[in-house]
């Protein structure tokens, strides 16, 4: 077979992939655009982490090229260096230090000296993480503590408020992982991101589908009081089964307002098994922190009836196909593959286990909760109903 020429794509071509990759396409997608493999999309892609090069450009403040050409034509005529500043508009100290740089009056030549210009201009901002190891420790140290760069800017603001070399942006720490040769922070970082790309995907990435059940006598999430809605009341509640390799799975809960989370072991994946483990669990709340359950459209709470009975807890569920309904629980079995990667025999994990993996996700701080910590809040819940 006769091998295809390789190809040279233009930077109109390289925008077009980086358009289609922040809006969320796959590179077979993006590829497909240019009736090529996926790998030499990737190759382009790859080099920076999957985040765009910022792109090149002349700062207002310099000389451009026609008024370099100006002052070409002002010293062929004779002019003096403070009569071409007046021409310009610019200080005589500027043009002074213009000629000095290239060649002087008698060996000035326009273009020579704007393209010399746009390369001396290649000077790359020293990163912050690189001229601050200090902070680099500290922002590697939790990372290690598997919080999100997000998390760690948040923190770092509250932690050293009076100390701004110590404020980094979450896109600062993002960057130097993804992009090397920054130099600032080690990839093997990246294993402890709650998602071990290594490439930054678009926000707007997604691969979930949802292929689910008709539950009997389902209540709408439509039904389901205003106050659970709008997070004003706490004690509602999301879950889902997040499930590990084909024969295990945990129950994953989480409370709306304080986004705390509790971690359920199920023997199994029936309807029986999951409603007696919901049940067992709901006894060890108090009925103010329980007061109802949001749940996608699975055959695993197929018997809601009989945990409500059970518990005095109503059962509400999405539309179907519309996961997103219980964001909190979406997110937070995001954050638990970090822990829990698909094909993980989660058999083997005691709630013991469980409950101390649940505790270093409620010890994070969160953004939506103004960096303070689900633990924290959930125990001011807690107190404020004792």
């Amino acid at each position: 077979m006769k091998q295809r020429p390789r190809i040279y794509y233009s930077e109109t071509q390289k925008a077009l992939m980086w358009d289609r990759w922040r809006k969320g396409d796959t590179i077979h997608q993006i590829a497909k655009l240019f009736d090529r493999g996926h790998s030499s999309i990737q190759g382009i892609l790859s080099e920076t982490g999957g985040i765009q090069p910022l792109q090149r450009h002349r700062a207002a403040r310099v000389l451009t090229l026609a008024e370099r050409e100006e002052i070409s034509r002002s010293l062929v005529s004779g002019l003096s260096i403070r009569s071409i500043a007046a021409r310009l508009g610019r200080a005589a100290s500027t043009i002074s230090r213009e000629l000095q740089r290239n060649g002087g009056s008698r060996g000035y030549r326009a273009s020579q000296a704007d393209a010399l210009a746009w390369e001396r201009a290649r000077r790359p901002k020293v990163c912050k993480l690189v001229q601050n190891q200090t902070l680099a420790g500290v922002v590697a140290a939790k990372l290690k503590l598997q919080w999100s760069p997000e998390q760690i800017a948040g923190w770092l603001r509250h932690a050293y408020a009076v100390n701004k070399d110590y404020l980094v942006s979450h896109e600062t720490i993002y960057r130097s992982l993804y992009i090397q040769a920054r130099g600032a922070l080690k990839k093997e970082l990246l294993e402890h991101l709650r998602r071990t790309r290594t490439m930054r995907r678009s926000r707007h990435h997604t691969l979930k589908t949802e292929g689910r059940t008709n539950i009997r006598d389902a209540v709408s999430i439509s039904e389901r009081p205003a106050t659970a809605e709008d997070r004003a009341i706490p004690g509602h509640w999301e879950g889902d089964l997040l499930y590990g390799n084909a024969t295990s799975q945990i129950a994953t809960l989480v409370e709306r307002q304080s986004r705390f989370v509790m971690l359920v072991k199920v023997a199994s994946k029936d309807s029986e098994a999951v409603v007696d483990a919901l049940i067992r669990h709901a006894s060890k709340l108090p009925r103010e922190l329980y007061k109802s359950l949001t749940w996608d459209r699975g055959s695993e709470m197929a018997d809601h009836h009989r945990f409500t009975v059970a518990t005095d807890i109503e059962v509400y569920f999405c539309d179907p196909q519309h996961p997103w309904q219980r964001g909190s629980n979406e997110n937070t079995n995001g954050l638990l593959r970090q822990y829990f990667p698909k094909g993980t025999d989660l058999s083997a994990y005691s709630q013991t286990k469980l409950d101390a993996v649940a505790r270093r996700l409620n010890e994070r701080p969160r953004k939506t909760l103004n960096f303070d910590t689900p633990a924290e809040r959930f125990n001011r819940i807690v107190a404020s109903t004792g």
